[in-house]
């Protein structure tokens, strides 16, 4: 299986980690149909979105992102996309009214069922077969026939995203994401726990407050809904131009696969497809910057990517791992700066910290994870620049795949390990993550991101400490 193939974007750019499809024509066939089909998303939102980041950028604002590492197909029922929002809602309210800032919603939702692989074949016993690389390409289970790239995968990648925005939309405009719920979205968790505690207290404060609000007289639609993005990483060039579409108004291309897309750290070639795709479309977009980032590579993304320097179009998302995020990081939001680039800095501290226990599961210390947030707001407040946001795997359900937090030992990754492809905080961790964040934006250096948890212990759950 290759890792890469050129791509019919029109200038025959190599386009990285695209599946080696076995049968052009019925892939031709189903990019067709795509190509007839509704957007996913509208050009209007993607504005609104683009607005919202241009006030991160400005440092007047917050983004918190999260979801899945990668959706699967039989993820897509009520109960575990409603878990989702729910915990981002909750790290949100959290946030917002912790720290006092405002917070751009976006979820890893709605099309992130395609994932870059080290490696484009696995090996078990003896038998090689393709790796697998998303519900989007191929199954699974490890046979031949699940792990032959399917194009027909593509079409229900476009329903099962479809359905995922109809639950989102109805959620986040039907009353229930308002402020007034913020107490019921904990209801549908285990609150005996120290984060789920300090929501309690906290859901208990805005309380209060709408009380006081509502007897002066005064009424906000905006404490009935919420704003909610959605987001994947641009990966599969052949799903993406299909989607994309001219808006009427303006005769801009938007990518019609979902509000913002990311380049991620194995497409991100100034050279490559992927790059000179993205660059035609008007959505606000990432690049993720792993610790091999040089300042001339952001460099050229934000020429490449945001050359008219709008607020807003262009986001970074390191993910340097902790060991790394002080020494990396400050060359790149130096020299960036230096060279008048309007971006906004977020951080991803989950793909950098990444080990096999001894129970051969792959995990993440929270500490680690901490630490690295708390070392990505200190260079940020040493710089006299803006931490702009988080961006994390995360699910609502009770699992059990990282280290650490509340309640999970490394003898327990076994009891829920769930996930298709990487390790995601469960809802316990991610409330105190998002306690922890707001420490760190009201005072950085002082906040103890990096302490460990309860559950930790010495060579699985301690971080390095902040440094």
């Amino acid at each position: 299986m290759t890792e890469s193939r050129r791509a019919d974007t029109g200038n025959s750019r190599p386009a990285a980690q695209q599946p080696a499809w076995p049968d052009p024509e019925l892939l031709g066939e189903v990019t067709a149909g795509l190509s007839r089909l509704p957007e996913l998303v509208f050009a209007e939102e993607c504005d609104r979105l683009r607005e919202r980041m241009g006030a991160v950028a400005r440092g007047e604002a917050f983004v918190l992102q999260g979801g899945d590492c990668a959706e699967t197909f039989a993820g897509v029922t009520a109960d575990a996309i409603n878990g989702k929002l729910r915990t981002l809602l909750q790290m949100a309210v959290v946030l917002t009214y912790g720290a006092s800032v405002p917070v751009v919603k976006i979820g890893r939702l709605a099309g992130q069922y395609a994932k870059p692989r080290s490696q484009p074949t696995e090996t078990r016993d003896g038998v090689t077969l393709p790796a697998y690389r998303g519900d989007a390409v191929n199954g699974l289970g490890f046979t031949p026939a699940e792990r032959r790239p399917d194009p027909r995968r593509l079409l229900r990648m476009y329903e099962s995203s479809a359905a995922t925005l109809n639950l989102v939309r109805a959620f986040s405009t039907g009353g229930y994401a308002g402020l007034h719920h913020a107490r019921d979205w904990n209801r549908a968790f285990v609150t005996d726990s120290p984060a789920g505690r300090r929501y309690e207290e906290l859901a208990d404060d805005i309380d209060r407050s709408l009380r006081f609000m509502e007897a002066c007289g005064v009424t906000s639609q905006q404490l009935h809904a919420v704003e909610f993005f959605v987001s994947h990483e641009g990966l599969l060039l052949d799903y993406e131009k299909a989607l994309t579409r001219t808006d009427p108004r303006t005769g801009y291309a938007y990518a019609g696969s979902g509000h913002m897309l990311w380049i991620g750290e194995r497409t991100r070639d100034l050279d490559g497809a992927h790059v000179a795709h993205f660059a035609r479309v008007r959505n606000p977009l990432a690049v993720k910057l792993g610790p091999g980032a040089t300042a001339d590579e952001a460099l050229g993304y934000a020429a490449g990517l945001n050359p008219r320097n709008e607020p807003g179009r262009l986001t970074f998302v390191v993910r340097m791992g902790a060991e790394r995020v002080r020494d990396r990081l400050p060359e790149l939001v130096e020299k960036v700066r230096a060279a008048g680039a309007v971006v906004a800095w977020v951080c991803d501290p989950m793909h950098g910290n990444t080990f096999v226990a001894p129970s051969g599961h792959k995990t993440r210390r929270f500490g680690d994870i901490m630490d690295e947030v708390q070392g990505f707001f200190q260079v940020h407040r040493a710089l006299g620049t803006h931490a702009g946001g988080l961006h994390v795997e995360l699910t609502g359900d009770d699992v059990t795949e990282c280290v650490g937090g509340d309640d999970v030992l490394v003898e327990d990754l076994h009891r829920r390990y769930e996930t298709a492809c990487d390790p995601r905080l469960n809802h316990r961790q991610s409330l105190e993550l998002a306690f922890r964040a707001a420490e760190m934006l009201l005072d950085p250096l002082d906040a103890p991101g990096g302490a460990p948890s309860a559950g930790e212990t010495p060579g699985i759950g301690v971080s390095k400490g902040a440094r």
